[in-house]
């Protein structure tokens, strides 16, 4: 009980925030049953909200997100206002899972990619879908090339925007191998969409919740990408 009115109390305090926006955020739909399966440990967890508005350098970190998606923000779903939903997971005192999602535009309306991921490391060790309408349905959210993700952090996404295009052929590249694992055939709008959910996901994280751990890999790739620029 203890722990069940620590999780209402932190749910009562959030609410507010997110109410009222024009943007729309992205929750679980049912956090106790959900953070069950995804961490059959779990004793308690906290449910906060995060948004660009109340970081002192807000407008910088959002100007920054649009920066390392290396895409336009969508009004609705991206928004300054958007209110973001980090889901902290315990065992007793422990901290032992991360869970975030977010809202991408579709092709079938809004997907909804949530990641699960290790508090210390920033690596994946669940990626999921809430909502996917999506003839491409069956193939992202088959259990094995989800999987592929696991392990995975914010780095191998910067890193692979160096290889794809100074060194295409690297096997250093492992974003590229479970691309090609997936097909090029079936690579639609809302696989693309879908790939934007996780390395979007991820950036947020490292913003909110690990203190840019990963930031330095995005500086180095920009580097190294404007090296090879004036090589040539």
């Amino acid at each position: 009980m203890k722990n069940l009115r620590t999780i209402l109390l932190v749910l009562v305090l959030c609410w507010p925030a997110a109410v009222g926006y024009g943007a729309i955020g992205c929750t679980l739909n049912n956090p106790a049953q959900d953070l069950k399966f995804l961490f059959p440990e779990v004793t308690s967890f906290k449910e906060e909200i995060r948004e660009f508005r109340h970081f002192p350098d807000g407008q910088n970190l959002y100007s920054e997100l649009k920066d390392r998606l290396g895409t336009d923000l969508d009004p609705v779903y991206e928004a300054f206002a958007t209110p973001y939903t980090v889901y902290t997971v315990y065992k007793g005192n422990e901290l032992i899972g991360i869970v975030h999602g977010v809202n991408v535009p579709g092709r079938g309306g809004v997907i909804q990619v949530f990641l699960a991921t290790d508090p210390k490391t920033g690596q994946i060790g669940n990626f999921f879908f809430q909502r996917l309408e999506s003839p491409e349905a069956r193939s992202l959210k088959n259990k094995e090339f989800r999987k592929r993700f696991n392990g995975l952090t914010l780095a191998d996404f910067y890193k692979h925007d160096y290889f794809r295009r100074a060194e295409p052929e690297s096997k250093d590249d492992k974003l590229q191998a479970i691309l090609e694992s997936f097909g090029s055939g079936k690579q639609g709008p809302d696989f693309a969409a879908s790939l934007r959910g996780v390395r979007k996901n991820l950036i947020l994280l490292d913003m909110f919740i690990y203190n840019r751990l990963f930031e330095p890999f995005f500086k180095r790739t920009a580097e190294l990408l404007n090296s090879k620029g004036r090589e040539k």
